[in-house]
């Protein structure tokens, strides 16, 4: 793992420090519930996960759209339905994540004690999620995490999300520091292209979502199974 000498880190939040699937499901299943459409398998969840809100939302929507039963009730499952069901299933689903945040999540093992070696450390630490902020700082306070970063930055923080680098040169500006010495730790392959793009190196763990996809394929610098074996 050859990591540059560091100036801070930015480190993503759902699936790198907080497992928040259940979550998601959670909050998706009410919203179909009150769009009277069935629950969604958390398998598709996984995949729709990590590219913000409104990307998982239409998703999951579409996929649901497509099942057969719901088919057979003579709904089409096109474009056109879904952007007339999307902004009622996209409020819904803000109405009810609002409510189940961190109630069914988890922090990982390891995370608590490697925020602190890397707090003790000196570096500076943002967290930088496509999640909206207002729900990750509510996450971040609620898993006794908020203490370690003195920036948190949504989806909604920027004109644009990760895969796109404008979060994480963002970001860096706000920090004081170079690119090229801010680590970005994350989970998936979203977090591994803006880091790219951005000249930032890119540490990801391997138990996250990234898609549904083996992460162990991401253009990366190194993979970590726990934050307590990342070395800085």
């Amino acid at each position: 793992m050859n990591i540059p000498t560091l100036q801070a880190l930015m480190i993503d939040l759902d699936g790198t420090m907080v497992d928040t699937m259940a979550d998601f499901e959670a909050a998706l299943n009410l919203a179909l519930a009150d769009i009277d459409l069935p629950k969604v398998d958390k398998s598709v969840v996984n995949i729709a996960v990590g590219k913000g809100s409104e990307h998982l939302v239409r998703t999951v929507l579409k996929h649901q759209l497509s099942l057969p039963e719901v088919q057979a009730s003579g709904l089409v499952c096109d474009n056109t339905t879904v952007d007339t069901m999307y902004e009622a299933a996209f409020l819904r689903y803000q109405h009810h994540y609002g409510r189940v945040n961190g109630q069914h999540a988890q922090v990982y093992a390891g995370v608590m004690e490697g925020l602190q070696a890397f707090k003790a450390r000196g570096l500076p630490m943002a967290c930088l999620t496509n999640k909206p902020t207002a729900f990750a700082k509510d996450l971040l306070a609620r898993k006794g995490l908020e203490g370690f970063f003195g920036h948190v930055y949504g989806g909604d923080a920027f004109p644009r999300k990760k895969p796109d680098p404008m979060p994480l040169l963002e970001t860096c500006k706000a920090l004081g520091t170079t690119p090229s010495h801010t680590l970005m730790l994350g989970d998936s392959q979203n977090d591994a292209q803006a880091a790219r793009a951005a000249a930032c190196p890119v540490v990801l763990v391997t138990y996250g979502y990234n898609h549904g996809e083996p992460i162990r394929g991401v253009d990366c610098d190194g993979f970590i199974d726990s934050f307590t074996e990342l070395r800085l």
